[in-house]
């Protein structure tokens, strides 16, 4: 009897035999679910169990009794006792729960001709817990939700937010140009469960296009300042060097740090740009090869995402270490930046 296995993320589904194993059906089927070892001691075939039930001929020892509670199982031993659909998503804690606040504007500063950074001071928080890669919400009533991430570090007295400002937009090209200094917005942070995942210890990859730079900019504050960290490539796409905002800062770490690399991408270069050209993920792909012992991390226009994780699973990137964050921008009362 044939069991049907449904991959979330990679929206595409295949049968597994009985007493197959729901890796060796994936192999059979040409998808590519994530795996190392194979006989369930490294964990990297690890998938969460949103509907069904496995079985195992002996419980692997690279799954705790507490993950199994947990829902989590281990695609290279596990046998499909029933349909099954299953996640390779990793989110990372919280390190506080979430909560709603009042948050008031400290600056306004225009970094881009379509681009503010806005920075906050939680009330009554004087220092603002998070992990970088992370977002927060502004509550706007019957408006419903705008989210945008954090792109500063953690534990300060103020938190700093890009925002591309969208026309039409009713945050962003409407409420955003009437803040002033002293002027309040209901917010609520931390939320989301993108960021650096420390347990990987891969060479890193980060691309980004427009704003997505923000959770990439906040994750670095951290990377750089620990001495125990894998090498750093950073790639940021845009159309024109006005788009990269924040060339000249990120151009100044990479001279500071020997293992971070900064590549700016420009797809709509004039002929004075000495610069790489294309698409952002096109200049990664130039540059690398062989991503296949990397971690990637990207952030930007689904688009983007979409179509470097096609790109880079050719190159050999694990769909276990590739991690993203899409913003996406809605017209008129629904634009939303995550």
């Amino acid at each position: 009897m044939n069991h049907q296995v449904t991959w979330l993320e990679e929206g595409c589904t295949f049968d597994a035999a009985d007493g197959e194993t729901v890796l060796d059906a994936a192999v059979r089927a040409g998808v590519m679910l994530p795996s190392e070892c194979c006989f369930g001691a490294c964990g990297t075939c690890r998938v969460k169990l949103l509907s069904g039930a496995v079985r195992y001929d002996e419980m692997p020892p690279g799954l705790s009794e507490q993950e199994t509670a947990e829902g989590y199982a281990l695609a290279c031993q596990a046998r499909a006792a029933s349909a099954l659909v299953v996640s390779t998503d990793r989110p990372l804690a919280s390190p506080v729960p979430a909560a709603r606040h009042s948050a008031s504007v400290v600056a306004l500063e225009h970094a881009a001709d379509r681009v503010v950074k806005l920075t906050l001071a939680i009330d009554g928080q004087e220092r603002i817990a998070f992990r970088p890669g992370q977002y927060m919400h502004v509550h706007l009533g019957e408006a419903g939700v705008r989210s945008f991430s954090m792109a500063s570090s953690p534990n300060e007295a103020t938190v700093a937010f890009h925002i591309r400002r969208i026309e039409g937009g009713y945050f962003t090209d409407g409420r955003l140009a009437t803040l002033a200094v002293g002027d309040t917005l209901d917010v609520e942070l931390p939320l989301g469960g993108f960021g650096y995942h420390e347990e990987d210890y891969r060479p890193i990859v980060m691309i980004a296009t427009g704003t997505g730079i923000a959770p990439l900019y906040a994750m670095l504050g951290e990377l750089l300042a620990d001495a125990d960290r894998p090498p750093i490539a950073l790639f940021w796409g845009g159309r024109t060097p006005q788009d990269l905002y924040l060339h000249d800062t990120l151009a100044a770490l990479a001279a500071q740090h020997d293992d971070f690399d900064y590549t700016p991408v420009l797809s709509r270069a004039g002929a004075s740009w000495t610069g790489a050209r294309g698409y952002v993920q096109q200049a990664v792909s130039a540059q690398f090869p062989d991503l296949s012992e990397h971690a990637v991390y990207a952030c930007g226009s689904p688009d983007m995402i979409a179509s470097a994780k096609r790109a880079f699973a050719e190159l050999g990137v694990s769909a276990r270490y590739f991690y993203a964050d899409g913003f996406t921008f809605q017209q008129a009362t629904s634009d939303v930046q995550a």
